[in-house]
């Protein structure tokens, strides 16, 4: 282990001079002696080590080991990661077109992206593809990687797959031309009652504005007065598009966010125009997944009051990370910056004791009780701050703090439903459903909102849940059921739309009985309540 430490502190001089040959310090003279003990030291090991040494391996490692003294964010990713690491941010790849889950060691179809490939060709939500190109797919050799592996590739490439649908022992055979595949980071666009409107956004990546501004047209065209934005488990993403998107709730040439660090100068992201939502009520849902760049969203929304923040708080991370490419083609994610709120705030919470014990925050703040009372978080004055507007009292260094706390909802939580959710019960069940009725549910609800006002799950259904949820060996509990009843038909009914709609109509279900929401509607229909929040 010294060996390996000492070799990471080398890795790092050598890969400080490479990046800044061009800008010599003062330190310079002492940086060159160390780029000669790593020579010294390469060329001790492969002449003089007893065995045959993998120095790729041990660079990569060292580089790894030293961001990790840094900061909990600074990464070093290979080079046959780089392309899968930025495809959610990029917003696309190139594949067949499906969402999929490994159920039984067999690839099952969740859904197929609508107007995909797979979808294009009439694959269906339920299917499972058992043969690839004529190969068995089905097996303990069947995981995340040997699906991307073997249903990704190139634009315009063909595959065959091989389908068994619902309980016919006949494959059908489709051959599928690989496409361009959009990554949509809003979820869920709709309204939620006559005057209020709801987005989910899932990341910010590089299309998210444009997405942002196609829902919000769509959603004013419906005549929303007022916008819930759900920023719940969102991690972040760019920086840039984070400013675009807080762009749209305020006016010109206000601040947005700034980043300075010791080696990177500041730099102020403002306003640059009138934003498409300026004037409407606005309310942001956040949690403890709120992260980055929706830490950029939710403060600047604060610090202007320019919407009410509801939730509990969120992650605090407050870094900025810049990609450097290296010459292999694997990529270092440097923390150069810190990013603060208009006001000032930086919302990094503190990493002094390491990334493991900073990565387990989420851990201790639910066993100090934070996620269900919100007395239980304690500022320090130093952290106090004042909005611009209103001069309400908010606070930095720890995520950011909304302006309504809402516990997490623990009425319905029983053992039976996390081991139904654990085995995924819910799923398979569902796509059964869907497949065994597909034809039913098209007669009878011809369309989503019929479904919605109409569509229950009845004992019969349950019956054959709980047959499943028994053959799968979950222990059903009749009391823990009664408690979480509720919760389990909205959630299969849920299921069930998105396997016959869309993930949108999954969250127009669930997100009917959510509280938060609720709450959000309220104040939104409350001008006083409303105002009386901000201030105003």
């Amino acid at each position: 282990m010294r060996f390996l430490r000492l070799f990471s502190i080398l890795i790092l001089v050598g890969l400080q001079i490479s990046l800044n040959a061009q800008n010599q310090s003062r330190d310079n003279k002492e940086m060159q002696q160390s780029l000669q003990k790593l020579s010294t030291m390469y060329y001790l090991i492969n002449n003089f080590y007893v065995d045959t040494a993998d120095i790729e391996s041990l660079t990569e490692e060292a580089i790894v080991a030293i961001l990790k003294e840094l900061d909990p964010h600074s990464a070093y990713i290979s080079k046959k990661d780089v392309e899968k690491a930025n495809e959610p941010l990029v917003g696309s790849f190139e594949g067949i077109g499906v969402t999929f889950q490994i159920f039984q060691d067999t690839i099952l179809v969740i859904s197929p992206v609508p107007g995909g490939p797979s979808d294009r060709v009439g694959i269906l939500a339920g299917d499972k593809i058992v043969t690839i190109d004529g190969e068995d797919a089905f097996g303990k050799k069947v995981n995340n990687e040997y699906v991307a592996e073997h249903l990704r590739g190139k634009k315009g490439t063909k595959v065959t797959l091989g389908i068994k649908r619902g309980k016919s022992d006949e494959l059908i055979d489709y051959e599928v031309i690989r496409d361009k595949i959009p990554l949509n980071s809003i979820e869920a666009a709709f309204m939620v009652d006559k005057n209020v409107g709801y987005i989910k956004l899932d990341r910010f990546a590089q299309s998210s504005n444009d997405e942002f501004e196609e829902a919000l047209a769509k959603l004013k065209a419906q005549k929303m007065k007022s916008l819930i934005l759900d920023l719940r488990g969102n991690t972040g993403g760019y920086l840039n598009i984070a400013a675009e998107l807080s762009n749209q709730f305020l006016k010109k040439d206000m601040t947005i966010v700034y980043t300075e660090g010791d080696k990177s100068p500041k730099q102020i992201f403002n306003t640059d125009k009138n934003g498409k939502f300026t004037d409407g009520k606005l309310i942001v849902l956040i949690d403890e997944g709120s992260a980055s760049a929706s830490e950029i969203v939710s403060g600047a929304v604060q610090d202007w009051d320019r919407g009410v923040l509801i939730g509990r708080r969120s992650f605090g991370k407050g870094l900025v990370q810049r990609p450097f490419n290296l010459h292999d083609g694997s990529q270092v994610r440097l923390t150069t910056a810190r990013y603060y709120t208009p006001t000032g705030r930086c919302i990094q919470r503190s990493y002094d004791k390491g990334s493991e014990d900073y990565f387990n925050e989420m851990t201790k703040r639910m066993k100090h009780g934070e996620f269900y009372h919100s007395d239980s978080i304690q500022f320090p004055d130093s952290l106090k701050y004042s909005t611009l507007l209103s001069k309400r009292t908010v606070y930095g260094g720890g995520g950011i703090m909304p302006d309504i706390f809402m516990p997490v909802d623990t009425t319905f939580a029983t053992q039976l439903y996390s081991d139904l959710i654990r085995k995924g019960i819910f799923n398979r069940y569902t796509v059964d459903y869907v497949m065994d009725n597909r034809e039913t549910i098209s007669k009878e609800y011809d369309n989503f909102d019929n479904f919605y006002n109409y569509f229950e799950i009845n004992d019969s259904m349950i019956s054959d849940f709980r047959k499943l949820a028994e053959e799968e060996g979950v222990e059903w509990n009749e009391e823990q059921f009664l408690r979480s009843e509720p919760m389990i038909k909205l959630q299969l009914k849920a299921l069930i739309a998105r396997n016959e709609w869309s993930q949108a109509e999954y969250y127009r279900v669930v997100l009917s009985e959510d509280k938060v929401i609720k709450k959000a509607v309220d104040i939104l229909n409350d001008n006083n309540q409303y105002r009386k929040i901000l201030k105003r």
